[in-house]
């Protein structure tokens, strides 16, 4: 699979229809780190309001994507285009329009949630009024409300991780940059973090993640790209990549003896459990072959107990993409000292 497609819809015969512009475009993006190659010319194409997710092992080349990205650092190479801007010739115009949530929390700890939502008030140079105004709509927003008045360093690292994120919407960006916005996190911090981030696609915003955690590409994602060795392995929907990999079946389970006999012999490419009378059919998961199988027991006489469709997940192309079979879907080591941004 090539690691982007950019398609032009045509109307009849006519003219092609106009191309809307990605909010992010990077085609041959390179960047090292001395003699040190970590983005090996990808190319990445972002449609506004949606939600894109990069995956890779450590070291994969994640976070730096996300800084050049970002404007955090200057690529060595590329045609880079962020909210429509260039990043080679007008950067500033870009940062304008985006907000960076990094991998470590910007907050200061020594000051309440509130006084870090005013501190950046006053950097995006918002009037006072303005500043209080956004200040109580986000934490509203995130939840916060109740501990707007108490030192950050007391919050939870949900809160802090809401906190940072409402810190990233002061200046009201339409495009955000989340590097591994979940991690630490317990599950239900997860899945109320996961609704803030839809809420914001819901509003146009973008947003371009980089997570350790498959199951957030798989849930969130309009589309993932696999990052392995400074290179795109592969990218598409969450579907579209788990029918690259082998491995999907069809399982049926029998109850009754005779009839799972006569549905071994009737069913092709068939792998048998006689000690739990079931059997497994290769299938890409589609309702096409799934209705195949149906119309062959159906033809035979044969009804099985239980069927169930099984399919890769993103753990499997995942592993199945990347150089090691025990890495994982971190963000890669930091390349030079962290820096964070709005």
């Amino acid at each position: 699979m090539p690691s982007s497609v950019m398609s032009t819809s045509m109307q009849g015969d006519g003219p092609p229809s106009p191309t809307v512009a990605p909010a992010v475009s990077a085609i041959g993006l390179r960047k090292s780190y001395g003699d040190k190659l970590v983005l090996g010319g990808i190319d990445l194409h972002v449609p506004a309001g949606s939600v894109f997710a990069l995956l890779g092992p450590n070291g994969a080349g994640k976070t730096t994507a996300v800084k050049v990205l970002s404007t955090l650092v200057t690529a060595d190479a590329g045609d880079l285009h962020v909210g429509g801007h260039d990043l080679a010739t007008d950067p500033q115009a870009a940062r304008a329009v985006i907000g960076v949530t990094g991998q470590f929390s910007a907050i200061d700890g020594l000051i309440t949630g509130e006084e870090n939502m005013l501190l950046m008030a006053d950097l995006h140079h918002l009037s006072k009024e303005e500043g209080k105004r956004a200040a109580a709509e986000l934490l509203a927003r995130f939840g916060l409300v109740e501990a707007a008045k108490k030192p950050a360093s007391t919050y939870s690292g949900g809160m802090k991780r809401r906190l940072d994120l409402a810190m990233t919407l002061v200046g009201s960006p339409r495009i955000i940059f989340l590097d591994e916005p979940t991690t630490g996190l317990d599950p239900r911090s997860r899945h109320t973090m996961w609704g803030i981030i839809r809420d914001l696609v819901t509003d146009g915003v973008t947003v371009f993640l980089t997570t350790q955690y498959l199951e957030e590409a798989d849930e969130l994602a309009d589309r993932i790209a696999v990052l392995n060795d400074g290179t795109i392995a592969a990218e598409g929907t969450a579907e579209e990549l788990k029918r690259m990999i082998p491995g999907g079946h069809v399982r049926l389970r029998f109850t009754d003896p005779a009839a799972y006999r006569s549905a071994a012999g009737a069913l092709r490419e068939i792998t048998r459990d006689d000690e739990a009378l079931s059997l497994s059919i290769p299938s890409d998961g589609s309702q096409r072959e799934l209705r195949a199988v149906l119309d062959q027991l159906d033809a035979a006489g044969i009804e099985a107990d239980e069927l169930t469709v099984h399919t890769p997940d993103l753990d499997n192309v995942f592993f199945a993409l990347t150089d090691s079979p025990t890495a994982t879907a971190g963000a890669d080591a930091p390349d030079q000292p962290e820096e964070n941004a709005r």
